[in-house]
């Protein structure tokens, strides 16, 4: 053994010259993905910048968005914050973090998202699904996109010659690996509503949209926020008896038993998933917040009921609804306070509620961050726009040390 090498190991260094440095670049790709996957999304951000190396990384490879992606949906997960309905902050939560609007990026247009003033209707592994403009209108327009890649590619709407009501759901099947836009199309709403139709727009393989039938009851424009499995779920607004869904995969519609004995009316009610559960929420009461969680999906005797108490809660902000929004660290419960600006977490061992420091605006949807480019789903020949010239750098080193030239690609 180099004597050296030994007295370095022991902490004899006074006095010697270290000869050699390893510099971040002479780690393999498998080390410095490792590294890099554990550092914040603002982080990211700025190793993209550093080399054309580091930025086929980040958005290219496989293994940097399978690391990522399982550590912050374990650990740090992610929220879409809404002002109104525009979509315009992602924060990056983090247990430990007491301050966690140091954490928020803002997706302004001028590098996320592809227009001002887009309404989120759902997010599937990192892509998220946004609507520009109103359901009612003929010229509305509906976006597939990457905010932190700032690229997106627009769906083409089958054309409309009368006012319409259109819902819009944005799933993802396992099975297929596919992602798909799904829309039920709602005529005579302004009398007496009918649903005249399922369509769905499969990306990268469709051309059109495709009729795949007829749902049993209008679609509520929010139903896209109860996604489990690539299975989109939604309740009709008379009943409480039943749910409905459509799976992504078989393209079918079918419906559930809710929990027997239910007595609170459906329009009190919210589906969420939570913990890749489907649940049923009730928010309304002033004292407590129901969930029941189907345990085992499609099993109607698998309902369980959890009963929160809300007295943890400040009392000023206590008779507000709380609804949930994910589970992160070690179980606990994301709420959000729905005409108010807070986020609370509930702990269910300790049966406790927190405040977590965060400024949601209106709307508070889960989100698990993903550095995949879009043209893995939609594929090479297919057109990807994207809302900044996309960046790639040269590097050159100079006595060690390492210098970037910016470029624009063409």
């Amino acid at each position: 053994m180099d004597p050296r090498g030994s007295n370095l190991l022991k902490g004899d260094c006074k006095g010697r010259i270290i000869s050699h440095v390893t510099m971040i670049m002479d780690l393999s790709c498998e080390i410095m993905l490792d590294i890099l996957s554990r550092l914040p999304i603002k982080s990211i951000f700025c190793c993209k910048t550093v080399c054309k190396l580091w930025y086929n990384l980040l958005t290219s490879d496989s293994l940097f968005s399978n690391m990522y992606h399982k550590r912050s949906s374990s650990n740090f997960p992610c929220l879409l914050l809404s002002i109104g309905y525009p979509v315009q902050f992602l924060v990056e939560l983090k247990p430990d973090d007491p301050y966690p609007l140091k954490s928020t990026t803002a997706l302004s247009p001028k590098f996320h998202l592809p227009l001002p003033d887009m309404r989120l209707i759902g997010s599937c592994n990192g892509f998220v699904c946004l609507l520009k403009g109103c359901i009612y209108d003929l010229d509305h327009s509906v976006y597939i996109n990457n905010p932190l890649l700032g690229e997106y590619f627009k769906v083409k709407l089958p054309k409309r010659k009368k006012r319409i009501c259109v819902a819009y759901a944005f799933c993802f099947s396992e099975v297929s690996r596919q992602y798909k836009v799904l829309r039920s199309v709602v005529s005579n709403f302004d009398r007496h509503p009918q649903v005249s139709g399922l369509e769905v727009y499969t990306l990268g393989v469709d051309k059109k949209w495709r009729y795949v039938g007829d749902a049993p009851q209008p679609l509520s424009i929010t139903f896209s926020k109860a996604n489990v499995n690539g299975v989109v779920h939604w309740m009709s607004s008379g009943k409480n008896d039943s749910i409905y869904s459509f799976n992504s995969w078989t393209e079918e519609v079918k419906s559930l038993l809710a929990p027997r004995g239910l007595k609170t009316p459906s329009y009190k009610l919210v589906l969420v998933e939570l913990g890749n559960c489907l649940c049923l929420c009730n928010p309304n009461d002033s004292e407590y917040v129901d969930i029941w969680w189907m345990k085992e999906y499609g099993i109607a005797e698998s309902w369980t009921k959890t009963h929160i108490l809300k007295d943890t809660i400040q009392p000023n902000t206590r008779w507000d609804r709380f609804i949930p929004i994910s589970t992160w660290k070690d179980g606990e419960i994301l709420m959000q306070r729905y005409s108010g600006t807070q986020v609370v977490s509930y702990n269910p061992k300790e049966k406790k509620f927190t405040k977590v420091k965060v400024y949601p605006g209106h709307v508070a949807a889960s989100y698990i961050p993903s550095f995949y480019s879009l043209k893995t789903v939609i594929g090479e020949s297919s057109q990807v726009s994207y809302i900044h010239p996309k960046l790639l750098l040269a590097q050159d080193y100079h006595g060690g040390r390492l210098s970037t030239q910016k470029c624009l690609s063409k």
